[in-house]
């Protein structure tokens, strides 16, 4: 059977291989930004994600530096017709992550 979600399946496969990540959520927000007047005519409905992803590869990398790794990965699933159209990103170290857990009660 195929896949309902081949594009959201996709990033977590090259996500998950390049990033060996300890937390990786990808939420697909695409039924909210359907009525776009961008999305008309798209039949894609994997078009809007927003990725949480904490991985050791960002040690020692500011923000920009981090996603453009995220970007430069999923590269041609943003450049295919159909393909990602906005990717939301939060990226973290398992250290960050740590003191926001501490952080919060």
């Amino acid at each position: 059977m195929a896949s309902t979600t081949p594009m959201e399946d996709l990033m977590r496969d090259k996500l998950t291989h390049a990033f060996t990540p300890s937390t990786l959520v990808i939420r697909n927000d695409s039924h909210l930004h359907a009525h776009h007047s961008a999305m008309q005519g798209s039949t894609s409905r994997e078009t809007h994600f927003h990725v949480t992803i904490v991985s050791n590869a960002f040690e020692s990398k500011m923000q920009p530096a981090r996603h453009r790794m995220v970007y430069a990965l999923l590269k041609d699933e943003m450049a295919r017709d159909g393909g990602i159209h906005a990717l939301q990103l939060k990226t973290k170290t398992p250290a960050e992550e740590q003191r926001e857990k501490e952080r919060k009660p």
